[in-house]
């Protein structure tokens, strides 16, 4: 009879689970020992930059990946990384080792006591498992459960239990398969389909799910279908729809009077893929114009029932877009071209404005590259500049949590290592989870980090503003030099003094990871 460990192993190889991040400790070690040929453990510095690297690896391939985490502590650690992932919806697999089970009890020394309430309400399931023989089945679910609810597992397993064997009533778990489908009733189909069809002046608002599921393209049909505006749901952390066409607005503000006043004359707003909706400014108002109709369409059901207003219906966009785009008549007006970017403004003295970086960005790099972005302060700047018309070409922590960025990048260009990736990174944001460089550098993955650098924390200074708060201590970090950082971590670095030396070096192609320093102007988010 196999071991728990054999069998978990060959579970994991099974379910194409054979790329871990991780950061071991005492307790995890047992789990790690005898892996199979073909699997990689990817290791990182900080459990922050682990689970970030995971995160973007997830969504880059679509698909549920392994982290390895050292009981509470580097649990606890993770946890600020965590609220991204769930954000997003990343499919992360998180084990974690826990002391030996006679040790539990007594609070031994690295014991995580009551381990799954530790990582709750953040994941979408959390267990230990009751003995040994049923961690091959716990396995299983923290898989299944991770890949149906697209949201994070929490797995903690006492370390003795990996050597021991798993018993006749493990072996069905090999060969289990968990699916799902999420059609809409021929009903639901025709009664959506007519109020849509019916609807003066229809808008469509898009979240970040779209990209995730792969329907970016459909997303565009769909729109010129329709004929109507086009918005990003608010809190953008995936790119659903080409920023710059032609029915694009932007994305939604993230307060809920603006949103109110940007939907205003619309008699219905139809928003697939997107939570109703992930506010974050407070500015109070109505949720909707008067005369306005929302319906959202989601495969999330917990987002479905936690919205305030609207009617929803559980299902998968992806086959809401086929059903409308069978039953919707063409428009008769043709949507035109894809509009172009405006001349970027330029800084005075030796610093650049954030869009003439931006722009050399999207002069200089190949069309499809994807760009993992953690700069907040610039974001008007981003979207004046960029353009970007491919699926998975945008990436932004989902929940807010700096640290995403760095490791993001390395996890998306390790996901996809023959399309280009660019992080774009600032200086406050960097240092969150700057120990990916090692693991960049380790792999030797051709990722390209362009670090704006303004010496502050410039969102923070907005925010200082809005909320009345302009004397904040504590929002400027002068004195950093991430070449010399970057450098200590091996990778190769250099500081960029004007566009000109900066469209030069993005036009470069090296087969290693590089980081890039710009002085930047202080810019605020909107």
């Amino acid at each position: 009879m196999p071991s728990v460990r054999r069998l978990s192993h060959e579970f994991l190889e099974r379910q194409g689970l054979t790329t871990f991040f991780g950061n071991p400790g005492s307790n995890e070690l047992p789990f790690l020992a005898d892996l199979p040929d073909g699997f990689r453990y990817v290791l990182g510095l900080h459990e922050g930059a682990v689970l970030g690297m995971a995160d973007g690896y997830a969504q880059a391939t679509g698909r549920p990946v392994l982290v390895n985490l050292h009981a509470a502590s580097g649990s606890g650690n993770a946890m600020g990384a965590l609220t991204n992932a769930v954000a997003s919806r990343t499919p992360l697999v998180i084990v974690a080792g826990q002391q030996v089970r006679s040790a539990v009890g007594p609070e031994a020394n690295l014991a995580n006591v009551d381990a799954p309430a530790l990582m709750k309400p953040l994941v979408g399931w959390a267990a230990e498992p009751a003995c040994a023989q049923d961690v091959p089945r716990a396995l299983a679910q923290a898989v299944f459960e991770a890949r149906l609810q697209r949201r994070p597992t929490y797995l903690s397993v006492p370390y003795d239990d990996w050597d021991a064997e798993a018993g006749a009533n493990s072996l069905p778990v090999l060969d289990r398969r968990v699916q799902r489908a999420s059609v809409p009733g021929a009903e639901q189909g025709r009664l959506l389909a007519e109020q849509v069809a019916s609807a003066r002046r229809p808008a469509l608002v898009l979240g970040g799910d779209i990209d995730t599921a792969g329907l970016f393209d459909d997303a565009v049909r769909l729109a010129e279908r329709l004929g109507g505006p086009v918005w990003a749901a608010p809190s953008l952390f995936r790119l659903p729809f080409p920023n710059r066409h032609p029915l694009f607005r932007g994305v939604l503000p993230a307060g809920i009077a603006p949103v109110s006043r940007a939907l205003e004359g619309h008699d219905l707003v139809l928003v697939l893929g997107a939570p109703v909706f992930r506010y974050h400014e407070h500015l109070p108002g109505p949720y909707l114009p008067e005369g306005t109709r929302l319906i959202q369409v989601t495969d999330d059901a917990s987002a479905a029932a936690r919205a305030p207003m609207g009617e929803a219906l559980v299902a998968d966009p992806g086959a809401v877009i086929d059903l409308l785009m069978k039953m919707l008549d063409s428009p008769s007006t043709p949507v035109g071209a894809y509009r172009t970017a405006p001349e970027p403004p330029t800084a005075e003295g030796s610093r650049l404005h954030p869009e003439e970086v931006f722009a050399a960005l999207r002069d200089e790099m190949p069309e499809d590259t994807a760009y993992v972005v953690e700069s907040t302060s610039t974001n008007a700047a981003w979207w004046r500049q960029m353009d970007l018309r491919r699926p998975g070409s945008y990436y932004f922590p989902a929940a807010g949590g700096l640290g995403f960025g760095l490791p993001g990048a390395v996890g998306v260009a390790m996901a996809q290592p023959d399309r280009p990736v660019v992080g774009v990174i600032g200086d406050g944001s960097a240092n969150y989870g700057i120990t990916a460089l090692w693991t960049a550098a380790q792999h030797r993955i051709p990722v390209t980090f362009v670090l704006l650098r303004n010496g502050t924390y410039g969102a923070l200074r907005w925010f200082g503003g809005l909320l009345g708060v302009p004397d904040a201590p504590g929002l400027d970090i002068p004195g950093l030099d991430f070449t010399r950082i970057a450098e200590g971590y091996g990778v190769p670095a250099r500081h960029v003094s004007g566009a000109g030396e900066l469209r030069a070096a993005l036009a470069e192609r090296p087969d290693h990871p590089r980081l890039l320093q710009v002085d930047t102007e202080l810019t605020t988010p909107s």
